[in-house]
């Protein structure tokens, strides 16, 4: 057997080739911290006690969901797109639940989530309304202590931007118009207005 030496440019290309197979093996790093979302209705209910739904985002997988510390199951499903729930209990009007998700690289994503019971309905209030042959024209104002999220006229869903004073302008037909108001935390007012 005869050895020969490398030349520098065999040499240089031996280490360039080397180079490029292991660069494929080298591990990224993942910096993407899962993202929480809060898919229920509102934060807001009647009740004391109530459901909260929501999911987490994430690029490399969940691999713990835990609510004010304590694991909580995640859903059946992807788990780069892990659904969760929890029921609440409130002793008090107010509290807030601290949501942590952790991924299969130890990334945390955390979302403080503000809850309330709100039994308060809210108000309504007929500023003009009119008849004219069939047509019944009614305006308005729905205010409530947190937000109005909902104007029903005759069964009807008036097209608003939610708030804690929403003006509204209803066209119907008959004799009357029956209104119904909605908060965010699911509180009904109703009236007839003629």
């Amino acid at each position: 057997m005869v050895c020969r030496p490398f030349s520098r440019a065999a040499a240089s290309t031996l280490l360039l080739t080397l180079a490029a197979a292991l660069s494929g093996c080298s591990r990224t790093t993942d910096t993407f911290a899962p993202h929480i979302s809060v898919t229920s209705d509102g934060s807001a209910s009647r009740e004391q006690s109530f459901l909260i739904q929501g999911y987490v985002l994430d690029n490399v997988g969940v691999t713990q969901i835990a609510v004010d510390g304590k694991a909580i199951p995640i859903q059946p499903g992807s788990d780069k797109l892990a659904r969760f729930q929890f029921q609440t209990m409130l002793s008090t009007p107010t509290g807030k639940y601290t949501i942590t998700a952790r991924d299969a690289a130890g990334n945390e994503g955390t979302l403080v989530l503000p809850v309330s019971v709100d039994p308060v309905k809210p108000t309504l209030k007929i500023t003009r309304f009119e008849r004219s042959g069939g047509v019944v024209r009614v305006s308005g104002t729905a205010t409530d202590n947190n937000r109005v999220t909902q104007i029903l006229v005759d069964g009807n869903r008036l097209n608003i931007t939610p708030g804690n004073s929403v003006d509204f302008y209803a066209e119907t037909t008959g004799i009357w118009a029956d209104i119904a108001v909605t908060d965010a935390a699911g509180n009904t007012a109703t009236l007839r207005a003629r």
